[in-house]
């Protein structure tokens, strides 16, 4: 039997020559797409091995869509950064500057 299959061990369960497996479906979240104008996005800071890094998201936008939008920012910006998941990382501590450059694209934020 491989590991990570889910045995079937309730109580009246018939024990013959072969194990009951239960054969769980994974359930995959649909990301839902929506428009800039009702993303709320919050900004997260971190500091990693010593350097600041700003974080902003969650975003539902597309893969391509992200990265273009991305690739925009940073040349503004005159930051690197990358998008991982649901949210996009710049290195150094520029909210201020961010914050301007997000709401011109269309972005809300939280208070």
């Amino acid at each position: 039997m491989a590991k990570g299959k889910k045995l079937d061990l309730n109580i009246g369960a018939s024990f013959e020559d072969e194990w009951n497996v239960i054969e769980g479906k994974k359930i995959l979240t649909k990301k839902e797409l929506i428009a800039p104008e009702k993303h709320f996005l919050h900004f997260k800071f971190e500091k990693r091995k010593g350097k600041p890094v700003t974080l902003i998201g969650p975003f539902q936008i597309k893969k391509d869509e992200a990265q273009a939008l991305l690739k925009k920012i940073k040349k503004s910006l005159g930051s690197g950064g990358k998008h991982s998941d649901e949210f996009m990382e710049f290195q150094g501590d520029c909210k201020d500057r961010l914050r301007d450059l997000f709401m011109k694209e269309g972005f809300r934020f939280k208070k």
